[in-house]
């Protein structure tokens, strides 16, 4: 008590607001420092597998073979594997499967005779991200009633094809359907 006795209340009020000031800066500055470092690394890019694609010889002994053999459902494009969310359990999620011809230019500039394509969460975020990461973008996002598509090349000169998944709307178009 003598030592606060002692001291003037102004040199009191002074610390106490220096110490304020301080311990404000600090938090926010944390907090600001943990928020973008949350934000980078929370960031959602991919949610999942929408869909695998391969080149064969025959594209209808194929869907054959593996309706036959494998129990898929097929339609005109191969079947869609579906699922559902867990996020939220009532929601559909899809993962296409397709063969496709071994003359198909459709994985160009690819040489490989497979790709795969992504489910992703916001397209235009990921588009800007690619920018700035000198990412190879092949050709621009494409919109359809079921979503919006872009192709990528990776490292080592693999077709990606991203999807920003409409469910609701693919769910309406899908035939072939494989539970």
């Amino acid at each position: 008590m003598d030592y606060f006795n002692s001291m003037n209340r102004k040199t009191i009020f002074s610390i106490f607001t220096v110490a304020m000031i301080i311990s404000f800066a600090l938090g926010f500055s944390f907090n600001n420092f943990q928020s973008t470092s949350e934000n980078k690394s929370s960031m959602k890019k991919l949610t999942g597998i929408g869909g695998i694609f391969f080149k064969c010889k025959d594209t209808e002994k194929m869907k054959e073979w593996y309706s036959k053999n494998l129990g898929l459902n097929m339609d005109k494009y191969g079947t869609s594997f579906e699922w559902r969310q867990g996020s939220d359990s009532s929601k559909y999620g899809f993962t296409q499967w397709s063969p496709f011809t071994d003359s198909t230019k459709y994985f160009d500039p690819s040489t490989k005779d497979f790709m795969i394509n992504y489910r992703v969460d916001n397209l235009e975020a990921l588009v800007e991200q690619f920018k700035k990461d000198k990412v190879t973008i092949l050709d621009e996002i494409e919109n359809t009633d079921y979503g919006k598509f872009l192709h990528i090349l990776d490292i080592e000169g693999n077709k990606i094809e991203l999807w920003e998944p409409i469910d609701v709307e693919f769910n309406k178009i899908v035939n072939g359907r494989t539970k």
